[in-house]
């Protein structure tokens, strides 16, 4: 197995808080308009009560979290990166953008699905406990899920438990 990218703490005795990467879908579910749709709805509801409970996890974002909660109108981007202001920062690596190609080559996520595969990429080389995430198309989804894994797996890493917050649970 390689080293995650992410330092390590040798000899501490403070609990350590489950390392978690927030995706894109998860800022843009706590910050948006809620929504008419009665699951989306629920979606929102729970996203904003895991949130509001997240103190006992340690958040991770990457560049692509800030680029994708850019996009989009002004007033809802500067919400969702109001959002991710204290949540810290993971750089970008070449162990990461290599995985990432491997997910897309090896059939655990199309093409089309780059950014999703960084975003699994850099959860996973940074050796996170959780990726968090509202997105079932591409890397919450039952369907891929065991192939990302054994890919990952194969590139050396051991990856995060993929899941929505209704999911995740919250002390």
């Amino acid at each position: 197995m390689m080293e995650p990218d992410a330092a390590i703490v040798v000899g501490s005795c403070v609990p350590v808080s489950p390392k978690t990467y927030i995706e894109t879908s998860i800022v843009s579910y706590l910050t948006s308009w809620p929504s008419r749709d009665l699951v989306r709805a629920a979606h929102q509801q729970i996203t904003r009560d895991w949130w509001a409970t997240r103190g006992s996890f340690e958040l991770f974002i990457s560049q692509f979290v800030l680029d994708e909660a850019s996009a989009g109108d002004g007033e809802a981007a500067a919400q969702r990166l109001d959002a991710l202001r204290d949540v810290a920062l993971l750089d970008v690596t070449e162990h990461a953008i290599l995985l990432a190609a491997d997910l897309i080559a090896g059939g655990g996520l199309p093409a089309k699905a780059r950014v999703d595969a960084l975003h699994v990429a850099m959860a996973t080389v940074h050796g996170m406990d959780f990726l968090l995430t509202w997105n079932c198309k591409h890397i919450a989804n039952a369907a891929t899920r065991g192939t990302i894994e054994d890919l990952c797996r194969a590139a050396g890493f051991e990856p995060p438990v993929i899941c929505t917050p209704l999911e995740l649970p919250r002390d």
